[in-house]
């Protein structure tokens, strides 16, 4: 087992890959493999299919995928997820999904590195091309902020990948 830090913990912990939408995570399985597992992430899989991004998130990578849940999906405005969904939409619904994609592998303790080497702040570049905030709040809890000010909190993290790392987000982000 590796050791990884657990957001909201003040210490490393020994944690095995947790448990996503009552379904096993696997290290040896890729992102979507893994991913339509998940009960809790039944839209992200659509999307990610709509957006015709399931080979390339089966790909070699590394990347790190803030993955919004079901429930964040329900917080949009009523009709965003069946406008995205649309064929015709398919770009849009590409720049939200990637925006919630990292290069590379960054897990919480590589995160809070970054933040701590940042004042406390860690600024990620997204696949999309845009930046998320990583920051930790006064609870110790780990959240994103998008370029327009919205927030999600890292709810799940660490969920490692054959090629990368999960890191389950209660609010879709928003480039």
């Amino acid at each position: 087992m590796a050791a990884t830090l657990v957001f909201g913990a003040p210490s490393l912990a020994l944690a095995k890959n947790p448990m996503v939408g009552g379904a096993a995570m696997y290290p040896t399985k890729d992102i979507v493999d893994n991913a339509v597992n998940s009960k809790d992430h039944t839209t992200l899989v659509a999307a990610v299919k709509a957006a015709g991004l399931v080979e390339t998130l089966k790909g070699p990578g590394p990347f790190t995928v803030f993955a919004p849940t079901n429930a964040a999906f329900k917080k949009l405005p009523a009709g965003t997820v069946d406008t995205l969904l649309k064929p015709e939409n398919k770009a849009q619904l590409t720049q939200v999904l990637t925006y919630h994609v990292v290069p590379g592998r960054l897990t919480a303790m590589d995160i809070a590195a970054k933040a701590k080497a940042n004042g406390g702040k860690a600024m990620l570049t997204t696949v999309q091309g845009e930046q998320l905030t990583a920051w930790k709040d006064k609870a110790g809890g780990w959240w994103l902020t998008d370029a327009k000010g919205g927030k999600s909190k890292i709810t799940i993290p660490n969920v490692m990948q054959s090629n990368g790392v999960i890191h389950v987000v209660d609010t879709v982000l928003m480039p």
